[in-house]
C-alpha cells in the first residue's frame, strides 16, 4: 500500500516504535503477513496516544476488518466501556469474530453486521470517540450521522484521506474509475475543514488522517454534504 509520507520515513517510524505485545501483536503481524489491510503501525500508535488522553467510554468504529483496531482501542477505554464496530463483509467478519474471541473481548466489542449507511441512522450514541476507516467514497455520506452521534467534546478520526498523495492532484490525472472516490474524499476534507461545529486538522500520518473535535451542536444546512 502506498502512503503519503516518504517510504523511508514510514519505515523508520515503524522500526523505532515498539510493536504491540501478546495476541494483539500476533493479529497485527498475521494481517501484515497475509497482506490484509489494517491501519499502519504509525496510525495505531497515534490512536494509542489520543485514546490515552481522551479515556473514552463508548467508541464507534466504521470498518471492522479483522478487528485489530477494535482490539487496540479496547486497551484504552474506561472500565465497563464498549467498542461498537460496523462491517458488512462476511470474510472480514468471520476473521474479526475469531480474533475478538482470541482477545477475550466478546463482552466488550459489539459487532453490527450491515452497511454503515443503513446502520448509522439507527444508532443513538453518544460516542466519545469515532474511528472512520471504511469505504472512502462514503465518508461524505456518513458525516452528518457521525456528527449527530458525537457529544460536544467528542472526537472523530478518519483514516486514509490522502489516498497516497493523489488527493492533492486533479481528478482528471487519475483513471476514470477512481475519479468519483477522489471527488467525494475531496468534498469530505473540505466540508469537515470548514464546519463551524468542529475544530479539525489533517495530519500526514500513515495515508493521512482527519482529526476533529466537536465544539458545538451540529445543524445540517440545506444542500450541505450533497454530492
Amino acid at each position: 500500500m502506498k502512503y503519503f509520507t516518504n517510504d523511508y520515513i514510514s519505515q523508520y517510524i515503524r522500526l523505532v516504535q515498539p510493536k504491540y505485545k501478546g495476541v494483539l501483536g500476533d493479529i497485527q503481524q498475521e494481517a501484515l503477513d497475509e497482506e490484509i489491510p489494517i491501519i499502519p503501525h504509525e496510525t495505531a500508535r497515534f490512536l494509542s496516544v489520543i485514546l490515552t488522553i481522551i479515556k473514552p467510554k463508548e467508541i464507534l468504529e466504521i470498518g471492522t476488518a479483522v478487528a485489530f483496531s477494535a482490539g487496540l482501542m479496547c486497551k484504552y477505554i474506561q472500565k465497563d466501556g464498549h467498542v461498537t464496530t460496523i462491517d458488512r463483509y462476511e470474510l472480514m467478519l468471520k476473521s474479526a469474530k475469531e480474533n475478538i474471541k482470541r482477545l477475550k473481548l466478546e463482552n466488550t466489542i459489539n459487532i453490527i453486521e450491515g452497511d454503515a449507511a443503513d446502520v448509522l441512522p439507527k444508532l443513538d450514541g453518544p460516542y466519545d470517540f469515532i474511528f472512520l476507516d471504511a469505504a472512502k467514497g462514503q465518508y461524505i455520506q456518513f458525516l452528518p450521522e457521525l456528527l449527530r452521534l458525537m457529544p460536544i467534546g467528542g472526537v472523530l478520526v478518519a483514516d486514509d484521506v490522502l489516498q497516497g498523495g493523489n488527493i492533492a492532484n486533479s481528478r482528471y490525472s487519475l483513471p476514470r474509475r477512481q475519479r468519483t472516490i477522489h471527488k467525494r474524499m475531496r468534498n469530505f476534507i473540505w466540508d469537515i475543514s470548514h464546519l463551524d461545529c468542529v475544530e479539525s486538522s489533517i495530519l500526514p500520518v500513515g495515508d493521512g488522517i482527519v482529526f476533529c473535535v466537536k465544539t458545538k451542536q451540529y445543524i445540517k444546512k440545506e444542500g450541505e454534504f450533497d454530492d
